[in-house]
């Protein structure tokens, strides 16, 4: 079937590898890709946001099948869309979208059907919400409703960092219209993990476990940032903590959405808090994460574009996946000044020497080819550099080889990723 990959970054990246690797894939595109995609698919400049483009571009190559990678996109409804000229499409209505289009949806939804989470308050008035942060004090966590490209949440440590937090999203200079709301959470202790599964609006198939770091340098510190590297699997989430948080979280979510008439199908990504009173949810994404999906897609076995299919179109029962033993650890490499202002089209050199790493792969985020060839940094978070190894301590190895190889002054990346489990490998 001709397949389409809606987005440009290293998600889609990885998506695009797997749909190549799949038989049932004759022709595969990306809208609008990116230089490591051009590699795997025709890339085609129509933005991920062009909903009204994306849906001609598909009826005009007789598109039979849309996975769709952004959230924005979701947002706006793009399956909804493919849907009605009968084209199927991997991802959550506009409806279910909501999971992560509005954080205050997203918690309204856990208390409705008692999914533990942390407590909170919405809130559109500045006054207000300065008020409710008075009474609670610090440390406290501040989200702007709408989604704000991974950088809408402050977990503020001190009361003036919080005040500051409102004041930026409510007064409208920081977020624009995704920080007209703002959702006012207790702060949770604990570790964070991520936990992947596929629906079909009915049926669940779990997938695997990861760890993010989200801190945009070393030692955790630093500001939030869409993700600075990862790695999967998450030894921390025990078979005892996955079939809780089915149990406690991710069922009472299905079935909540399809009791609310906005049933889910997609992947559905739990960001979880692992607290002393178990596993809470901190967040949900209603696409793969970035860059959890290049990890995911690396340790996938199974066909993983047949399986996106069959969520698609609503019949996952008959569904199963495989997965390496391996582990994969994912480093991203990003533009100096990242999460704040960066320099653009810096040329990135030493791509092929780091691919040629043993265990390596090397996937593309925000970059464009120029007319000599050479690759171009476009994006905050450039590329990441992804590793498989017999455990998370050897694909680490061999993931920084690989980074030592590249000739990018313009760049820097974190030099510890997987330090929490590789601790724990060096106590036991």
């Amino acid at each position: 079937m001709k397949v389409l990959v809606v987005g440009s970054g290293g998600r889609e990246h990885a998506l695009c590898l797997a749909a190549s690797r799949s038989p049932l894939c004759s022709e595969l595109f990306c809208a609008p890709g990116n230089a490591g995609i051009a590699d795997l698919a025709k890339c085609v400049a129509i933005k991920a946001e062009d909903i009204e483009g994306l849906v001609a571009f598909v009826q005009r190559k007789a598109i039979d099948f849309v996975v769709v990678g952004p959230e924005a996109s979701l947002v706006l409804g793009l399956v909804d869309r493919l849907e009605a000229i009968g084209v199927p499409a991997f991802g959550p209505s506009q409806a279910a979208a909501e999971l992560e289009g509005s954080k205050g949806f997203m918690k309204d939804i856990c208390k409705k059907y008692s999914i533990p989470t942390a407590a909170y308050e919405r809130f559109t008035d500045l006054e207000k919400a300065r008020a409710y942060l008075q009474k609670q004090g610090a440390p406290i966590v501040v989200k702007t409703d709408g989604l704000a490209a991974g950088k809408g949440v402050t977990v503020a440590m001190t009361l003036d960092e919080a005040l500051n937090a409102v004041e930026d999203a409510l007064s409208g200079r920081a977020f624009g219209d995704a920080g007209t709301e703002v959702v006012i959470e207790e702060f949770m202790e604990g570790e964070e993990a991520s936990f992947f599964i596929l629906s079909d609006g009915e049926n669940i198939l779990p997938l695997v476990t990861a760890q993010d770091h989200k801190r945009a340098y070393d030692n955790d510190e630093g500001p939030n940032t869409g993700g600075m590297g990862c790695y999967s699997p998450a030894p921390v989430m025990t078979d005892a903590l996955i079939e809780t948080t089915l149990e406690r979280i991710v069922k009472p979510t299905i079935e909540g959405m399809k009791a609310e008439g906005k049933p889910y199908r997609g992947v559905l990504y739990a960001g979880l808090m692992l607290t002393s009173e178990g596993p809470k949810l901190v967040e949900y994404n209603v696409r793969f994460g970035d860059p959890e999906c290049q990890a995911l897609c690396l340790r996938a076995k199974s066909d993983l574009l047949a399986v996106l299919h069959a969520s698609a179109k609503g019949d996952l029962s008959r569904s199963s996946m495989e997965w390496l033993d391996d582990s994969a650890l994912l480093v991203v490499m990003a533009a100096k000044g990242y999460p704040g202002s960066y320099e653009k089209n810096t040329v990135i050199r030493g791509l092929d020497k780091a691919a040629g790493c043993e265990g390596v792969t090397v996937f593309h985020a925000g970059t464009a080819a120029n007319e000599q060839g050479e690759v171009l940094a476009t994006g905050g978070r450039v590329l990441g550099i992804t590793a498989l190894g017999a455990d998370i301590k050897t694909a680490q190895d061999r993931a920084y080889a690989a980074v030592d190889r590249l000739d990018w002054p313009e760049g820097f990346c974190r030099r510890d990723i997987g330090w929490r489990e590789i601790a724990r490998q060096e106590e036991r």
